[in-house]
């Protein structure tokens, strides 16, 4: 007896590989993807700018990283007793504008030189619903936000992005990214994250028009997949034991799940075997010893940093210089 629907994933006609280096861009459960990523040292960069989750903020993001635009002065606003920007999560805002604009310059920059020879984004589309600000707001009048800053309420006017703006969003960047960096490949996914402060019904009409955007990209290009992370948590899963307290973010067991299925479907052989060993050097980094000086967890030590000169030496391409330092650094 089957209790669960079966979804057939397609692995990608060319897979993720170590050698290929990840952009990861979107909302919060882009996190959940590049923190394995980059604990299993896959060579990745995640949200430069902070999370996003409508597909504007992407974009620009996104475009900001293509032209490596400096940011100035007139890019930011006071409020709170801090600098801030429309574009940006909250770390970047500082009580000194200079400072703040050095965080910011030096994210995109850094994102630019990344975006040139990486082979891969992944885009994690969280909601429709575009945040702009009014009249009232500090800033021009129907510019998009990224962040709202714990502005006032009556500084924005909620706007949820047809399918048609969507994809001409979506489209545009595409050709801008394809100039930039012929090489890339992109994976789309949508948050399976629910936005339950728009409404369940405005939320499942968000998420809709979200899929319906990327599919119509990934079935107009090559180069472009769509990964399931909403229909394997929404439709596999299914079940409010898999999402934390909040009713609205999958739990641990829920994005393992997903995880896995990404892994099998969207990462090669030979590296998904790779990962087996560099997961078990992650699971020996955070152990605790509670007696660490005794023979026992000296040679644990010793073992383990063996192991990891082995993997340094047989895969140069890995930095394991942070393990290496903690097992000698103990013994």
């Amino acid at each position: 007896m089957e209790f669960m629907l079966n979804l057939d994933i397609k692995p990608l006609p060319k897979q993720i590989s170590y050698h290929d280096r990840i952009l990861l861009i979107g909302s919060c459960f882009t996190e959940h993807i590049g923190n394995t990523l980059a604990e299993l040292k896959f060579p990745v960069m995640q949200n430069p700018h902070g999370i996003l989750f409508d597909p504007a903020s992407v974009c620009k993001s996104l475009l900001r990283y293509i032209e490596n635009k400096k940011y100035t002065q007139e890019d930011l606003f006071f409020l709170n007793d801090v600098w801030n920007s429309w574009e940006h999560h909250s770390r970047f805002s500082h009580p000194d504008a200079a400072k703040s604009l050095a965080l910011m310059n030096d994210a995109t920059q850094k994102a630019h030189e990344f975006l040139k020879s990486a082979s891969w984004i992944i885009v994690t589309l969280g909601s429709s619903f575009s945040y702009r600000l009014t009249e009232t707001g500090e800033g021009k009048t129907g510019e998009g936000v990224a962040n709202c800053h714990r502005a006032p309420g009556q500084w924005f006017r909620k706007h949820m992005l047809a399918i048609d703006e969507t994809i001409t969003l979506l489209d545009t960047i595409y050709y801008k990214l394809r100039r930039f960096n012929p090489d890339l490949n992109i994976i789309f996914t949508v948050s399976p994250v629910r936005h339950i402060r728009d409404g369940v019904v405005e939320n499942n009409r968000s998420k809709a028009r979200l899929i319906e955007a990327v599919h119509h990209m990934v079935n107009k290009f090559e180069g472009q997949h769509y990964f399931p992370a909403y229909e394997l948590v929404i439709d596999v899963l299914r079940d409010y034991r898999f999402y934390d307290i909040d009713m609205v973010h999958p739990n641990y067991a829920a994005t393992s799940f997903v995880l896995e299925k990404f892994a099998e479907t969207c990462i090669d052989a030979p590296s998904r075997q790779l990962m087996q060993e560099v997961k078990k050097i992650s699971i020996a980094r955070r152990h605790k010893a509670f007696h660490p000086t005794i023979p026992a967890h000296q040679q644990f030590l010793a073992s383990h940093y063996e192991k990891v000169k082995g993997l340094m030496e047989k895969y140069p391409f890995l930095d394991f210089r942070e393990e290496a330092a903690y097992f000698s650094g103990k013994l």
